[in-house]
């Protein structure tokens, strides 16, 4: 058991001549000249980020509306179409057979229905007689629009203006309704999506303008909200909020982004940014005290512009270096600059 202890006096002995002499090297440095301000509290406008992505306003995903197995695939990822393009043709040839059948009875229906209005007009055939060749002239009609209808589908084509984004089947492959073929949005509108906090959604109104920090864009922009969910996620406990975006060079859908919402006012401590000095994942400014540099640990916040927030660390009141911090020691000398 004593020897333990005996290890133990002696570590801490030697932490302690080494703090000591870590001083005594410190307060031998020449004195540096640095600037300092008085740390102040100060009332600023306070935001939290809510991260999003962009998205566009029309995206559709394109599918066929009846079976068949695709003969062309006209577009590739990145094309840009105008709606009514042709995007895929599949098999009509079973449909097509089928609107031969339909078009040649309306045409006997049609050639029926001429002879029994001259036989009805003669007196020769009843009103009933008449009656079911009409019904059967329109029943034949109406085969050869069903049937046309449907060989209209076997040609896909874009809904809307845009740009193909993916290409999901290709020739040879079986459409059928359900299954995705493509996929398409208009890049010319789009919008910022972020679920929002339930703390923070009291904060957001229909119509309000938000700052928005996209990682590709060298600028903030500014987003409108268009869109709130009624009603939260049960599982995240947020809200859909959607922010139109106005049109940017560089701005593209998919991209990640950051929209601030403002809070209100908060008092809190800030200091420049060249006071921080950063060693490895330990934050520190330095404080002048009776003529030397004193080591602070600190934790910050927010950072704006040329500022940063201390969050611990720093109170009201004390001088804080400002200039020639990054080259300073705990403990050396130091004088102020006017």
């Amino acid at each position: 058991m004593k020897l333990p202890r005996l290890l133990i006096t002696v570590a801490v002995a030697c932490a302690l001549a080494a703090c000591h002499s870590k001083k005594e090297t410190a307060e031998s440095l020449p004195p540096v000249a640095v600037r300092t301000v008085t740390v102040e509290s100060q009332a600023r406008s306070s935001s939290e980020e809510v991260v999003g992505t962009v998205r566009a306003k029309l995206h559709a995903v394109i599918e066929a509306k009846v079976s068949g197995r695709i003969e062309a695939f006209v577009v590739a990822p990145g094309q840009i179409l105008q709606a009514g393009d042709l995007i895929a043709q599949l098999d009509s040839h079973e449909s097509q057979a089928r609107l031969d059948q339909a078009l040649a009875m309306r045409d006997q229906a049609t050639r029926d229905l001429e002879r029994a209005r001259e036989l009805f007009a003669k007196k020769i055939t009843t009103q009933a007689e008449f009656d079911a060749v009409q019904a059967r002239e329109r029943v034949a009609a109406g085969a050869v629009k069903e049937i046309e209808t449907l060989l209209g589908y076997t040609k896909v084509v874009a809904p809307f203006s845009g740009v193909v984004t993916r290409k999901l089947f290709d020739v040879g492959d079986l459409a059928t309704p359900g299954k995705p073929i493509a996929e398409m949005e208009d890049p010319s509108a789009l919008r910022f999506e972020a679920d929002v906090p339930e703390a923070l959604i009291g904060y957001v109104k229909l119509g309000a303008k938000f700052p928005l920090r996209v990682s590709a864009m060298p600028a903030e922009i500014e987003g409108t909200v268009v869109e709130i969910a009624p009603v939260a996620d049960p599982a995240s406990r947020t809200f859909l909020v959607k922010l139109d975006l106005p049109a940017s060079d560089g701005l593209r859908s998919g991209q990640f982004g950051r929209v601030l919402v403002p809070t209100g006012k908060a008092d809190a401590v800030w200091v420049a940014a060249s006071a921080l000095v950063v060693r490895g994942q330990m934050e520190t400014v330095f404080t002048a005290v009776n003529g030397h540099a004193q080591l602070r640990i600190v934790r910050t916040g927010k950072r704006a512009n040329t500022e940063v927030e201390i969050l611990a660390g720093l109170s009201r009141g004390e001088k804080v270096v400002t200039e020639g911090a990054a080259e300073l020691r705990d403990g050396q000398p130091i004088t102020i600059k006017p």
